[in-house]
């Protein structure tokens, strides 16, 4: 918002004009004193005291006009919940509304790219970085339940087969949430391949299991050609 002149009596008048005009409180107001001004001599050659302010770039206001211009142009009706974590420099946002699905989208890929595009918005001329969070009918704790039950399910199945398995591409998120839903398995290990948007996770057992399975199966090849010598 542009600075707009305001001129009073006194610096503390011209301040009250000032957040009256803006529709804000002082704590949101930015100025500078431009004139003081004087009182004169027996009320002669009085100045009046002059600033330009402006209302400060509030974050909470500036995603509000964000996402509300985004869903006008979607004609959805959203109601914004948003709260303020000011400590961890953390805004978390749950949308509400008869159509979260279309702001879900497949996998989360639609929530995840507002959420995206509302952090670059509000982060381009911020003093220090906040972190947006926006989730909506607490799709973030569902997706990440079936994502922790996904890698438990693979991690069972590359024991039994004895194979990796390559998950399939997930984004950051989500694939922080299977390496560590299984960093404290004993046998498994995981790690990430290719290129975003095709980077994946890739399940496999560690190498010292491989090795002991290696070491099993020579061990009963031994074993067998014993027995069927002894039987010539």
């Amino acid at each position: 918002m542009d600075f707009i002149e305001i001129s009073a009596r006194t610096v503390d008048d011209a301040i009250t004009q000032a957040m009256i005009q803006l529709e804000t409180t002082s704590d949101k107001l930015e100025y500078e004193v431009i004139e003081k001004g004087t009182t004169g001599f027996l009320g002669f050659a009085r100045k009046d005291a002059v600033i330009r302010a402006r209302k400060k770039n509030d974050v909470i206001d500036h995603i509000k006009s964000f996402l509300g211009k985004v869903f006008d142009a979607m004609e959805l009706k959203v109601e914004l919940e948003i709260v303020q974590d000011e400590e961890a420099n953390v805004i978390n946002i749950e949308l509400k509304g008869e159509e979260m699905g279309v702001l879900i989208g497949k996998r989360g890929q639609t929530l995840d790219s507002l959420q995206y595009l509302t952090n670059l918005v509000v982060n381009k001329n911020a003093e220090k970085f906040v972190k947006v969070k926006i989730d909506t009918e607490d799709y973030r704790k569902r997706r990440r339940e079936t994502l922790e039950n996904l890698a438990k399910n693979i991690a069972a199945k590359v024991k039994r087969t004895k194979h990796s398995v390559a998950l399939e591409p997930m984004n950051p998120f989500e694939r922080r949430v299977i390496h560590s839903t299984l960093q404290n398995d004993k046998l498994i290990k995981t790690h990430s391949e290719g290129d975003e948007p095709f980077r994946h996770v890739v399940v496999t057992l560690k190498r010292e299991n491989r090795d002991y399975r290696s070491r099993d199966r020579y061990e009963r090849r031994e074993n067998s050609e014993y027995r069927q010598n002894n039987r010539e």
